[in-house]
């Protein structure tokens, strides 16, 4: 809250430099990603597209070439009972690995074509009747897609 610089080390080394938001806004590895709680994921963009390298992909808002990496909220990431129909670009069938209780809200943790990290209410997680091992749809818009040179 205090630092106008931050230096970040990973395993005894330097991994990145920056002021909060530019450490925040576009982290450089997914451990300073998981400090942050945020979603980051690697991959190839060929104009709206980023591939990843586990085969999933995501489509973007803005356009992109080369090797990126994808920013996503937790808080952007909506869950559904069932495979959701709208205007979100990005659905993915995922299988939820962990429920983090972190005060008025659940971190759920889910593994499939793109893994994830959602955030929602207890309220939701009850709806949903999520627990470990099961199905859920997951959506994100593809205008809630950070994505920066890697």
């Amino acid at each position: 809250v205090l630092a106008d610089r931050l230096v970040v080390l990973e395993a005894g080394r330097v991994v990145q430099i920056g002021t909060p938001a530019e450490v925040s806004e576009r982290p450089r590895s997914q451990y300073v990603a998981e400090l942050i709680g945020i979603n980051l994921l690697r991959g190839r963009a060929d104009g709206d597209r980023v591939v990843l390298a586990s085969g999933g992909s995501l489509v973007v808002a803005t356009e992109s070439r080369g090797e990126v990496f994808a920013v996503i909220h937790p808080r952007a990431v909506a869950l559904h009972a069932r495979e959701p129909e709208g205007s979100p670009r990005n659905v993915w069938l995922e299988k939820v690995r962990s429920l983090d209780l972190e005060g008025s809200r659940v971190r759920v943790g889910m593994d499939g074509e793109v893994p994830l990290v959602a955030e929602v209410t207890p309220a939701a997680v009850a709806e949903l009747a999520l627990a470990e091992g099961e199905m859920i749809w997951a959506s994100v818009k593809a205008t809630e897609v950070t994505v920066y040179p890697a």
